[in-house]
């Protein structure tokens, strides 16, 4: 299976942003899906997860009540909806998906076997 995350760019501090995760080579309908971000010099960290019927979801404090995680599994894609953006939010975000089907969404980055390139979200002040 092939990840690839769309959408990154330039915002400014306050905008929204909408990121989107295309899997091709194998459906994603069974399967959590997590989102991480690396900011420069920094180690990749977790900022959403959502299970793999949508039924729950999972957040970074830091992104809680600002980002909103969401999967369509008919169009095979899902979703980072990310309003309130902040200049610490400025990082490459990976979309990811964990190897087995029917399990729960974690927040560890070692559950997920499957990442895509990522894409770059620049948030200026």
């Amino acid at each position: 299976v092939q990840l690839q995350a769309s959408g990154g760019g330039l915002v400014q501090a306050g905008d929204p942003l909408r990121l989107s995760c295309a899997a091709s080579g194998q459906t994603l309908s069974y399967y959590p899906m997590g989102w991480f971000r690396q900011a420069p010099g920094k180690e990749r960290e977790f900022v959403a997860a959502i299970s793999w019927s949508g039924s729950y979801d999972l957040y970074a404090d830091s992104v809680k009540g600002r980002f909103t995680v969401s999967r369509d599994n008919a169009k095979n894609t899902g979703s980072l909806q990310m309003n309130s953006l902040k200049p610490e939010d400025t990082a490459v975000y990976y979309c990811t998906m964990r190897r087995a089907t029917y399990t729960s969404a974690t927040t560890r980055e070692e559950d997920y076997a499957y990442w895509g390139q990522g894409t770059l979200v620049t948030v200026s002040s």
